[in-house]
């Protein structure tokens, strides 16, 4: 009997490995189509595809818009939308305070752990959570930090504006790079007991440029887990990309090694956390210290420093306030101490208006719904669900905030006349007993370098090419300007 041709002997089996591929397409199909009639979610307003998928919503967070995307659909389907088969995003005051309340059962979702190395900001475990905060506190409280950093702070912000003041006079001054060399030099000093030395060098090191392209794709893979694998390429400049975690650790050994050779000096502040730690008996182990100041890293350089940019910019952008500010501040003695700073009302009613709108971390927290599940608008959310609320809408809700949209420092001058629950909605730090630990330390730089602007740079002005289009927002992890660049200008004979 002849032998069939060859190709005819493989056509069954290329058969085979079609009609067994289509039946896995199918029944993916089936079960996605499925899954969107009978999920208990399918009664929750929103875009009809966010049933079936959640691929429209990762092409906004690969565009930087995944938190004016979530905005926009609550001003279209309300308080509670739908917006992926397993994901549900809320900007109602009071279910966003039920899901942050101390002790609510609603943990951190899986997500935080996609995201940098572990430490404080990924630990889903409360408890765990609990011993390591009030471990870390210590180094971070106001008093402390007041005590043992503030020249530091004050020192570095004093440089950081004489950079942008001579810039200014000369032509331009890019302020949000020169907020940043501030606060990621002052986060450096404070973790890892050595300064990166960006405002003297003025340019950014390569371990910073590294980070910084490092984390904005670790923010894209947290949604896209399967681009991990991209830190096995044999491409090293795409390896970097996907290894944020590895360049934090790495660093952090310079940590570790201070505090074993600081020799009784605060060399950095896990010498006292370290300190404190031995005290009470709790185990702080050279990975613990290295992980930590990483994350410290991450949570205190370009968040603060956005904040700046967009304080500067708003302010500048309405003269009779910058008039105002500028008046308040030089009020001050010439030796001024943080605690003065606090005093001040309209430099921290400007502080918290920037806050409001302009925080640079105001997307989602999301949380899982705890095991029985729970009811919100109506709604029932089974357990296990994602739950986000973002800050970007609850600060723009109008019944909390009267013409939300607009830059109004006014509306803190007097803080009585805010309602109770328009001052419980505030949260650019985080709710709930996840708020930021290095809060203090923020408004103690936000305090100080604002005040030094605005007293040394008197007059200045937004440059041409600062405009409301190049300072719209992009969102990765933080937001940030889209052209990455805010000039300012400055006469050459204001003082």
């Amino acid at each position: 009997m002849p032998r069939l041709p060859i190709a005819t002997q493989t056509f069954p089996s290329f058969m085979l490995i079609s009609a067994g591929i289509s039946l896995v397409v199918v029944g993916w199909l089936v079960y996605i189509i499925y899954h969107a009639y009978v999920t208990p979610l399918r009664h929750i307003p929103g875009p009809w595809y966010a049933k079936f998928t959640h691929l429209w919503l990762k092409v906004q967070v690969l565009g930087g818009r995944r938190v004016q995307y979530i905005h926009a659909l609550h001003q279209i389907y309300g308080p509670i939308v739908h917006i992926s088969p397993a994901e549900i995003a809320v900007a109602d005051f009071d279910i966003f305070r039920e899901i942050h309340r101390i002790k609510s059962g609603y943990l951190k979702s899986p997500w935080y752990q996609e995201f940098g190395p572990p430490g404080i900001f990924t630990m889903i475990d409360p408890h765990r959570h609990a011993k390591r905060r009030q471990l870390l506190a210590r180094g971070f409280s106001k008093s402390y930090l007041r005590q043992n950093w503030e020249p530091m702070v004050k020192e570095k912000a004093e440089t950081a504006v004489e950079k942008i003041k001579r810039d200014a006079q000369r032509g331009t001054a890019d302020i949000l790079k020169w907020w940043t060399f501030y606060t990621t030099d002052t986060v450096g000093q404070l973790s890892f007991g050595e300064s990166f030395h960006m405002l003297e060098q003025e340019e950014k090191n390569t371990y910073i440029y590294v980070l910084e392209s490092a984390l904005m794709m670790s923010g894209i893979q947290t949604e896209l887990p399967f681009l991990r694998f991209c830190r096995y390429l044999p491409l090293l400049s795409i390896r970097r990309l996907f290894r944020a975690d590895d360049y934090l650790l790495e660093y952090g050994t310079r940590a570790v090694a201070n505090v074993k050779g600081q020799e009784g000096h605060t060399s950095n502040v896990f010498s006292t956390i370290s300190a404190e730690a031995e005290k009470v008996n709790i185990a702080l182990s050279p990975l613990d210290v290295n992980r930590e100041a990483g994350n410290f890293i991450v949570a205190g350089s370009d968040t603060t420093a956005i904040t700046l940019t967009y304080l500067t910019w708003a302010v500048l952008k309405q003269p009779g306030l910058q008039r105002a500010l500028e008046g308040e501040v030089h009020s001050l003695k010439y030796d001024f101490a943080d605690a003065d700073l606090e005093a001040l009302p309209l430099l921290n009613a400007v502080i918290e208006e920037t806050l409001r709108l302009y925080g640079a971390a105001p997307a989602s927290l999301p949380r899982t719904t705890p095991p029985g599940g729970a009811t919100h608008g109506g709604y029932f959310v089974p357990g296990g669900t994602t739950v986000s609320t973002q800050a970007f809408t609850i600060h723009r809700d109008s019944s909390l905030f009267p013409n939300p949209d607009k830059f109004d420092p006014s509306r803190f001058l007097h803080r009585e006349k805010l309602s109770a629950n328009a001052s419980a909605a505030l949260h650019a730090f985080g709710a709930g007993s996840r708020v930021c630990l290095g809060i203090h330390l923020a408004r103690m730089e936000l305090r100080i370098a604002a005040c030094l602007f605005f007293r040394e740079c008197v007059g200045a002005k937004l440059a041409g090419t600062c405009t409301d289009e190049s300072m719209e927002m992009e969102n990765y992890f933080l937001i940030a300007p889209k052209s990455h660049r805010c000039e300012i200008m400055l006469e050459a004979n204001v003082s």
